[in-house]
């Protein structure tokens, strides 16, 4: 047994432990600290991914992120609330971690949402975007290093790494409920500085449609580990060439116009959960 499998299962015993009675999770929602969730979850405990028996570097585990016990309907659904994030100083490994102790506490697929700029001219800031495919830019990845098999096969085939399945089922969803659903690729850049013009250029030119922080990760893992996983881009930045400077939106302006967005995006979560979970 490796040590990443021993602290893995460290992990996942330990947020078994702490789960409310009758509380049975197969997905998993995560979103980053901004995304104000539903008010028709029920929410019943938490904890704090500082309490895991995982050696997180103290220093820069500032963000309070959180795995919450939530329902929404009768659905049990496990949130992993402001997740880490690689250009905050958490390794790979890190990353990884977390994605491993979810798999082991029983959930079987995940739905990611992360805010993302749009390469695409055709997007707009306001629209949500619905990823199929990505670009890892981000100079590592998280299976590098020695494999364990536990965990997964060392060469996993990334041919359907945003579970066709579960991208037809949201896309109906979207077109359901009249939302423009931007299908796209995503290009994953490790951040925190903000994108140039010759950059946000290659990564159209490469085939980008949106670029974003912290998916990717997230994404190599759970196909490594089997799970089902699903995401959607919140677009609130404009990275198209020569059109970024046009953005005279500021901070505060940019986090208002997000807070839209993400309602835009509740308003089909009850259906994607309950559907994703039920019928795939």
């Amino acid at each position: 047994m490796s040590a990443i499998y021993e602290n893995v299962i460290h992990s996942s015993e330990f947020i078994k432990s702490r789960f409310p009675k009758n509380f049975t999770p197969e997905i998993c929602l995560i979103v980053d600290n901004k995304y104000k969730l539903p008010g028709n979850f029920k929410f019943n405990d938490s904890i704090d991914l500082s309490d895991l028996p995982h050696n997180f570097d103290k220093e820069i585990h500032y963000s309070n992120s959180k795995l919450i016990f939530a329902k929404i309907g009768s659905v049990c659904v496990l949130i992993y609330h402001n997740r880490l994030n690689f250009y905050d100083g958490y390794s790979m490994n890190d990353i990884a971690h977390i994605i491993y102790s979810l798999k082991y506490s029983g959930i079987k697929k995940i739905l990611s949402i992360e805010s993302c700029g749009h390469l695409n001219p055709r997007f707009s800031t306001g629209e949500i975007s619905l990823i199929y495919d990505h670009i890892n830019l981000m100079g590592d990845n998280p299976l590098i290093g020695k494999n364990d098999s536990k965990l997964g096969v060392r060469f996993p085939d990334m041919s359907d790494c945003y579970y066709r399945k579960q991208f037809n089922v949201i896309s109906t969803i979207l077109l359901n409920h009249k939302i423009k659903n931007n299908e796209s690729v995503y290009v994953g850049v490790t951040g925190p500085s903000s994108e140039t013009d010759a950059e946000a250029r290659f990564y159209r030119e490469i085939g980008g449609d949106i670029a974003g922080y912290s998916i990717i990760p997230e994404n190599i893992t759970s196909v490594h580990c089997g799970l089902k996983y699903s995401a959607i881009g919140i677009i609130d930045k404009n990275l198209v060439a020569d059109m970024m400077m046009e953005d005279k939106r500021t901070e505060k302006q940019i986090l208002s116009d997000s807070k839209r967005e993400y309602l835009k995006g509740n308003k089909i979560l009850n259906s994607v959960l309950e559907t994703i979970l039920y019928t795939i």
